[in-house]
């Protein structure tokens, strides 16, 4: 049978693209969000959101699977020597599982709401990335790379900057939402296209792209170490900002 003529294919691809249309309607704000999240991971998330949808997966199986495509590329960075191929190897697996990290979310939108349970598992996986990713560049660098002991301090730097940033800005969240008997605030970040530019540095989809150079040691490293500079320039700056922000809160 001619696949443009059977009805099944046509009552899923129906079903897909109807997915697809909810999940546009639904869609968080922009705002605060840095370029590749907002134009490659956010749509290419709701497009695997919407085949998980139909395949009958829930939200914490897609962070689960996330993990695993994830955690699998900390494993090959610790394990084996840089090259080509491992580096476009690893910077795949890492975007794959970020594309589904997004997905998650967005099913739990689309299957009418997310849980307790749901939210505490992706946060508590990408807490782990966070972390985890930095100490198998700190293995790596330590067993290949030719660097100053020094300069191994970097992965451990950025491990902790990373970590600051992601529970200072859920904790901000969380203590806000609290002190507005339970309304999520308004963010006041830009949407605009500039600051989505300027704010790449921190985005963990632009860095997993990074991953592409491993196999060139002192490039992938120099590149490593300029965003880990800019992500402690940027780390005191929002800093600075969340803790006006608190004290803005009505007490």
């Amino acid at each position: 049978m001619d696949i443009k003529n059977d009805p099944t294919h046509f009552m899923e691809t129906r079903s897909y693209c109807a997915a697809l249309r909810r999940l546009q309607s639904a869609q968080k704000p922009a705002a605060g969000t840095p370029l590749y999240s907002r134009l490659v991971n956010r749509p290419l998330g709701r497009r695997l959101a919407a085949l998980s949808y139909l395949g009958g997966l829930t939200p914490n199986q897609v962070t689960c699977i996330s993990a695993v495509f994830t955690f699998s590329a900390f494993v090959i960075i610790a394990s084996l020597p840089p090259t080509w191929w491992m580096g476009v190897l690893v910077s795949a697996l890492l975007v794959f599982g970020y594309a589904l990290d997004a997905a998650d979310g967005q099913l739990a939108r689309l299957r009418g709401g997310g849980s307790a349970q749901g939210e505490w598992l992706d946060h508590t996986v990408d807490v782990a990335k966070a972390v985890g990713l930095h100490l198998a560049i700190l293995i790596t660098a330590y067993r290949h790379f030719e660097l100053s002991v020094v300069w191994l301090l970097v992965p451990i730097a950025y491990a902790v900057v990373d970590s600051v940033m992601f529970s200072s800005m859920l904790l901000k969240d969380l203590l806000a939402a609290r002190q507005l008997g339970g309304k999520a605030p308004v963010s006041s970040a830009s949407t605009s296209l500039v600051r989505a530019i300027m704010v790449i540095p921190t985005d963990y989809g632009f860095f997993c792209l990074t991953f592409v150079l491993l196999g060139q040691p002192l490039l992938f490293f120099s590149v490593y170490v300029f965003l880990f500079a800019c992500n402690a320039i940027i780390l005191v700056l929002v800093l600075r900002k969340w803790f006006r922000d608190m004290g803005s809160l009505p007490s």
